[in-house]
């Protein structure tokens, strides 16, 4: 027998065994010593989580310093879809049911399908959890966390949300804000922008975002720095302690250019008027056509900088509606009530023909071109021809021989037709049109802004070119264009807000201003009550300067001449019965009433106008739709808001009959 073989396997056991320790103990001193730090920075994620702390959002403020938006808290019980979908089908309906009971038992009446539309709600992104119940009290949050066992997938979050100080005023200005979908966080992901100190402002899946207005445009500014909060948790996911907190810090606080009691007397002024009006009837050549009435904008901007001093729209909607989410069936409603939007702001959006207060226009291009002089006259027989055999273009009455300053004052369309006619076969309308402004885009500092257009001959052919089947008919441009362009129809639209700035350059002497509905972005929570000319810069990280858009060439050759037509169209013209309570001896009116036609509808009433005429303070510009003239419904509403800047008493919503249709 071989003893040497015993010896030999126990030698290379030994040796297998030795070999296995030294393994297991170099792997114990690679853990241990090498892995140390990285291993411990595991174990530590494991018992702790990070949570992003959304910061408030800095306020709004008007132009005398007044706070129109500010920040609350919110407790607000939400539900993770995610989580929610792990349970059995059973166990969701009944999870849902006994939520909505438990609202209810808490003092809010809830239905079960309330909560399964709102948990469907394609809004909210699937990574997000979805707010179901917002402002709850202390007691219902005390219950459902003593209780999350029984809830699983709810939970209750303590936010900052919007509070508005003036409810439902300024809502198209100010937007709103809502959940980040998962398309924007991938955009703004890699430039969320930084805070005065320069740290970074990062996004959360269930971050809050401007989705509209200045909340929107002012986005960067007004959100805030978002804090940690380091908690430690249990093997069942539950928080223990906390473990470590950075607090977050608000946003740039914004201060408007808009005058928050201007903006309420604004909106007043076209809602009632509208209401005035709605339902009567308007008689004309082409038939009889009820007056809707279904929404309109006024405008009132500072002539001397841009600013712009209100903005109302009708109809609109309260910015509340939107703190903690709007249900789909809610946002559908504002969208589209009997074919009209309350989310359309028609300021900047809506682009209306201007009627006669595009004979502005009409007048410079004929005085700069040399067309006629201040003092040639045309004979006005309520009618003009053009070609042969002659097209006949109608008025509303004749006027016999007068120059340009009364064919302003009464809106005479035959005069206007004649320079039309000498104006045909150029672009000189068109150049002076775009001197004003129109026919593009304004720059304001809001979103989704139309630019309006005033077309040439070549423009209404490629028209046709590119869009056959919108513009199927023949685009040749003919003497009858000429014409319509020159009273404001057919070829051309315009914004109110584009109005309102040809006007404040008429009032300024020919600058024509970028709109500014901010004027400065101050520090998080500066002191308030600070009017925007205040020379107090302390809390000012930025102003937004005026910017001159275009110039027009207005000597007083120019100027003069359609100044003085202008202010006598509220005296002794189309809209005298509409001034005729107003004390103008030391607050003059320089002003143009429109009357654009609407195929099958009411016309659209315009009114553009500037005070007071010998220091021009503020341009006021408004447009009704399907109101009927323009010395009906458009200038009542102008006449409202001159008596409040002012200081005269305001007069009854009244409809007022027209001196003579424009």
């Amino acid at each position: 027998m071989d003893t040497a073989s015993p010896r030999l396997r126990m030698s290379v056991i030994g040796v297998v065994v030795i070999g296995c320790f030294a393994a297991l103990f170099a792997r114990l001193w690679y853990l241990q010593v090498m892995e140390a730090p990285s291993l411990e920075v595991q174990a530590t994620a494991n018992r702790t989580r990070t949570v992003a702390v959304e910061a408030p959002r800095g306020r709004i403020l008007d132009r005398n310093g007044k706070v129109i938006v500010d920040n609350r808290t919110s407790l607000v019980v939400t539900v993770d879809r995610t989580a929610l979908r792990k349970l059995p089908k059973d166990q969701q309906a009944a999870l849902v049911s006994k939520l909505a009971a438990t609202f209810t038992d808490f003092g809010t009446l809830t239905k079960t399908e309330a909560l399964d539309a709102r948990l469907a709600d394609k809004q909210y992104d699937d990574l997000q959890p979805v707010p179901v119940a917002s402002d709850v009290t202390e007691e219902l949050m005390v219950y459902l966390s003593e209780r999350a066992a029984e809830y699983p997938s709810v939970g209750v979050e303590r936010e900052s949300v919007r509070q508005y100080n003036y409810p439902s005023v300024a809502g198209n200005i100010l937007g709103y804000v809502g959940r980040i979908n998962a398309e924007t966080l991938a955009k703004v992901k890699n430039d969320p922008g930084v805070d005065p100190d320069g740290v970074k402002k990062e996004y959360q899946p269930d971050s809050t975002i401007g989705l509209a207005g200045v909340e929107a445009a002012y986005e960067k500014d007004l959100r805030g720095t978002p804090g940690t909060e380091e908690i430690e948790i249990d093997a069942n996911n539950r928080p223990v302690r906390k473990v470590s907190y950075q607090a977050p810090r608000p946003g740039s606080d914004i201060q408007l250019n808009i005058d928050i009691d201007v903006q309420m007397k604004a909106e007043e002024a076209l809602r009632e008027q509208l209401r005035v009006v709605r339902g009567g009837q308007q008689r004309d050549n082409f038939g009889v056509y009820r007056k809707n009435a279904p929404a309109g904008s006024v405008v009132v901007q500072d002539p001397n900088n841009g600013g712009v001093v209100a903005m109302a729209t009708y109809p609109s909607y309260d910015p509340a509606e939107f703190v903690n989410g709007i249900s789909q069936a809610r946002y559908a409603e504002l969208s589209d009530t009997d074919g009209v939007s309350a989310l359309i702001d028609r300021s900047i959006t809506g682009q209306y023909a201007p009627g006669s207060t595009f004979k502005l226009v009409t007048a410079t291009a004929a005085l700069d071109n040399g067309i006629i002089t201040a003092r040639d006259t045309v004979n006005d027989k309520g009618y003009y021809e053009v070609g042969d055999p002659p097209t006949r273009f109608n008025s509303t009455g004749a006027n016999g021989y007068i120059a340009l300053p009364r064919a302003l004052t009464v809106s005479s369309d035959v005069f206007f037709y004649y320079l039309g006619d000498r104006m045909d076969g150029t672009t000189d309308i068109q150049k002076t049109a775009t001197s004003f402004g129109f026919d593009a885009s304004t720059g304001i500092d809001l979103p989704n802004e139309s630019s309006g257009f005033v077309f040439t001959p070549d423009e209404k052919k490629a028209l046709h070119q590119k869009y056959p089947q919108a513009y199927p008919n023949d685009t040749s441009w003919y003497t009858g264009d000429s014409i319509q362009l020159a009273i404001g129809q057919n070829v051309v639209a315009v914004t109110p807000m584009q109005l309102a700035g040809a006007y404040s350059a008429l009032a300024n002497g020919g600058t024509v201003y970028q709109p500014h509905v901010v004027n400065r972005v101050l520090r998080p929570s500066s002191q308030i009550g600070i009017p925007v000319d205040d020379p107090d810069t302390a809390d000012v990280l930025r102003v937004i300067d005026p910017v001159v858009r275009s110039t027009v060439e207005l000597p007083p050759g120019t100027r003069d001449p359609i100044v003085e037509g202008l202010s006598g169209v509220t005296r002794s013209g189309t809209a005298a019965s509409a001034f005729s309570s107003f004390n103008q001896s030391t607050f003059k009116i320089v002003g143009k009433t429109g009357t654009a036609q609407v195929q099958g509808k009411a016309d659209t009433s315009v009114f553009a106008s500037y005070a007071p005429a010998d220091d021009p303070r503020w341009t006021v510009a408004a447009v009704l739709e399907e109101a009927g003239f323009g010395s009906e419904a458009a200038a009542p509403v102008t006449r409202h808001i001159y008596e409040f800047l002012s200081g005269q008493p305001a007069t009854p919503y009244t409809f007022v009959p027209p001196a003579k249709v424009d």
